[in-house]
Formats: C-alpha cells, sequence, structure tokens
C-alpha cells in the first residue's frame, strides 16, 4: 500500500511538479519535522529546518527530469536532504556555543482531553531524559537511531540516508540502542538527575 502511494506521488511529481510537491509536503511533513525535532531537540530548529528542507527539495526537484523524479524513493530523498540541512546548521553553529538538545523545549503543549497531571508530568520527565540522552550520542548514532525508530525506516533507508552499506548502518542502530539503554539506567545521564 504504501509503495502505491509513493509511486503515485513520484508519477504526479514527472507530471505536475507544483501539484505533486503539494502532496509531498502534505504526506512527508510530519515525519521530516518529528525527524528534525529528534536529532536537534528544539521544535523551533525543527520548524526552521523542515522549512529549508523542502526549500532545497523543491529546488533539487526543478532540476530533474521527469523521469528523475518518478525514480525517487521520495522518503530516504526527502530524510537524506533533512540529515544534510541538520549537519549544515550545526556546522554553521560551531562558533557559537549551543546545546544540541534544549531539553525545555520538548514538553507538549497538554490537551483539555489528555491525561491528567501525573500522567503528565511522568511522561514528560520521560520524554526529557530520552531527549538528554539522545543529545549523549554521536550524530551518527542520533541519526540512524531516529530514523529507524522514529521515523520507522527500514534498515536500507536508514543506510541510503547515512551513505553507508546495511550492515553499518545496523550497527549504528545497534551501538545506538546500546548506549541509550546505558544512558537511561537511573543515575548514568550527565546533567540529569533520575
Amino acid at each position: 500500500m504504501m509503495e502505491d502511494k509513493a509511486e503515485h506521488l513520484t508519477d504526479r511529481l514527472a507530471l505536475d511538479l507544483d501539484d505533486g510537491f503539494t502532496e509531498l509536503v502534505r504526506l512527508h511533513a510530519g515525519p521530516v519535522h518529528a525527524y528534525l525535532y529528534r536529532i536537534s531537540g528544539s521544535r523551533a530548529d525543527a520548524d526552521d529546518l523542515g522549512q529549508d528542507t523542502f526549500l532545497r527539495a523543491y529546488s533539487a526537484l526543478q532540476g530533474y527530469s521527469p523521469e528523475r523524479r518518478r525514480e525517487l524513493r521520495l522518503r530516504a530523498w526527502l530524510m537524506t536532504i533533512a540529515t544534510n540541512v541538520w549537519r549544515n546548521h550545526v556546522r554553521s553553529n560551531t562558533r557559537r556555543p549551543v546545546s544540541v538538545m534544549n531539553v525545555e523545549d520538548t514538553c507538549d503543549t497538554w490537551a483539555e482531553d489528555g491525561p491528567g497531571p501525573e500522567e503528565r508530568a511522568a511522561n514528560s520527565e520521560d520524554r526529557r531524559q530520552l531527549v538528554a540522552a539522545l543529545s549523549e550520542l554521536s550524530e551518527k548514532q542520533r541519526i540512524s537511531v531516529v530514523l529507524r525508530h522514529v521515523v520507522g525506516m527500514s534498515y536500507a533507508e536508514v543506510a541510503e540516508v547515512q551513505g553507508c552499506p546495511v550492515g553499518t548502518a545496523k550497527a549504528q542502530v545497534s551501538r545506538a540502542m546500546g548506549e541509550l539503554r546505558q544512558l537511561l539506567e537511573p543515575g548514568t545521564l550527565k546533567g540529569v538527575t533520575m
């Protein structure tokens, strides 16, 4: 079913770039934002980086022939662009110290019909700890684990985004998950009391 949607979307992009791109944004804006939020730790950065991702995607698509647009593996292609946008952002911010993960930015607005205050506090603390733990991982490990376990990409797609063999992507995810487990053990996370 997912392949049918992707094939239909690549056909739309090949036939009418503007119409197809509107649908591309509609279908992929959420996953791209979720990915960028988890690797940056900041909703504001994820918003900005997401916009930049789609601007770059549109610019690239304008230069592609209809045949090339039809052959794209859109999710991996977009996540590759998002990853490069993130890496450029990190590089441009190296001159001024910036926390990779802004823990205060991880709290969601609570819905009226959502969980009660106790459950909200527990969920908020869990989220804060996970974001802090993700910030302790290397960039490659953080990107790999978020692509695999937040975005839900296959190992082949993670490998494509990371530009490495599938076995390497599997190893990166496995090592990242092991480190996350260690970091989330009580008392082991730097700067976070559990």
